[in-house]
């Protein structure tokens, strides 16, 4: 791996990264950040960040071929590490969040993922990839404007997760899930363990605000395969939310 920079607090651990990328940081340069003033997710929502949590992003090389399967991937190694390690039962939702499914009757978020490509003058282009984890955040120390329901992986995993030891388990993800897409046989992998870890098939969707239909498969690609009214439908971009979660 590349160089590791460290913030007790910082605007975005995304943005941060991202200035590095332009620069031609090295391939493997980390950022992490135990709370962001200034955290954002996917489609530029605010991602909470109070202490608690792991706030990491990753400056990579872009992948040549099968990029859009880099969040999802990530999502799902994300899922297998800290379940394996931490006896949580968790699932993906696409495109890039992983939710805890073993805290109730209705799953709640644990971890996101972010993924943004700029032009790199060592590279020619790189991603960074953003990591959330809410490790021991209290159930109080969201902000009440969150948006949904959250969950922190120290609710069911006996002593506290060590915060160093979670940003071991995802940059893992990020640099297995990267590797892989360069493998023929890697893809293949990763394909499988998307699949494995996807939420809400069966479930009815809403894009957008807009009935999408039922939740049948992941294709190769990443994209979400949906039954309605007899045929199949690929989304590849949108705001998904499922039944039973928001």
């Amino acid at each position: 791996m590349g160089p590791r920079e460290f913030h007790e607090e910082i605007a975005s651990t995304q943005d941060r990264a991202l200035e590095l990328a332009r620069t031609g940081t090295p391939d493997g340069t980390r950022v992490v950040a135990r709370r962001q003033t200034r955290g954002r997710g996917r489609l530029d929502h605010r991602w909470a960040s109070p202490p608690g949590g792991l706030y990491l992003s990753i400056v990579l090389a872009a992948p040549a071929d099968h990029s859009t399967l880099l969040p999802l991937g990530v999502g799902a190694h994300l899922a297998d590490g800290l379940g394996r390690t931490y006896g949580r039962r968790l699932a993906v939702k696409w495109p890039n969040d992983v939710l805890a499914t073993d805290v109730g009757p209705s799953p709640r978020k644990l971890a996101g993922v972010l993924v943004d490509r700029v032009p790199s003058p060592r590279e020619g282009f790189a991603v960074v990839v953003g990591v959330g984890v809410n490790v021991w955040t209290a159930p109080d120390g969201w902000p009440p404007a969150t948006g949904y329901a959250a969950a922190a992986l120290a609710e069911r995993s006996g002593p506290p997760p060590s915060l160093d030891d979670v940003e071991e388990i995802a940059v893992a993800a990020v640099v297995e899930t990267a590797r892989s897409l360069g493998e023929a046989d890697g893809v293949e992998r990763v394909r499988a363990l998307t699949r494995a870890y996807l939420y809400g098939v069966g479930r009815r969707a809403v894009l957008d605000g807009r009935p999408a239909g039922t939740i049948a498969a992941l294709g190769d690609e990443g994209e979400l395969l949906v039954d309605r009214g007899g045929d199949r439908v690929a989304i590849r971009a949108g705001d998904l939310r499922v039944e039973g979660w928001a």
